[in-house]
């Protein structure tokens, strides 16, 4: 529940509000951002908190649900989250992404990895090979949009 309502406060939080606004505008360019007015130290710096604040409160929600504490426990967690956000529509460059987008992703990661595991004769080394590729395909997809998108604008 504290995950669903995280999901549906930052998604209201980028959708609506300035401060949402301005963050897309400065990770997709800060040059730009810079000339539009946006204040971007106070706003880098505010959504670094955020970020840290939801890091502490996985963190936390984490140590809550393992019996266990370990500090090679959630090794490799990071390329997880950003292949799921990469399949779900984040682009790498910055800019362009949305909250719903990266829960599907998380959703689409799951599933592959979920049917892998219960497929019970391979190895579960699949997932991640299987996840690779998908995100090999997303990244080459996002290039070659980003390449498109370029030669539209000259």
């Amino acid at each position: 529940i504290i995950a669903i309502i995280t999901v549906i406060a930052v998604w209201y939080l980028l959708k609506y509000t300035k401060f949402g606004r301005s963050i897309f505008s400065f990770f997709g360019n800060e040059q730009s951002a810079l000339l539009m007015g946006i204040n971007v130290k106070r706003t880098k710096f505010i959504a670094y908190v955020i970020e840290g604040f939801l890091a502490s409160l996985a963190g936390l929600l984490w140590c809550l649900n393992s019996p266990g504490a370990s500090l090679e426990v959630a090794k490799g967690f990071e390329m997880d989250a950003i292949a799921s956000s990469v399949i779900g529509g984040t682009m790498l460059t910055g800019g362009v992404g949305t909250v719903i987008g990266t829960v599907f992703g998380v959703l689409i990661k799951a599933t592959i990895e979920t049917v892998i595991r219960f497929q019970g004769n391979l190895s579960s080394w699949w997932g991640k090979i299987i996840l690779s590729a998908i995100l090999c395909i997303f990244i080459s997809l996002q290039s070659i949009f980003a390449i498109i998108k370029k030669r539209k604008s000259e």
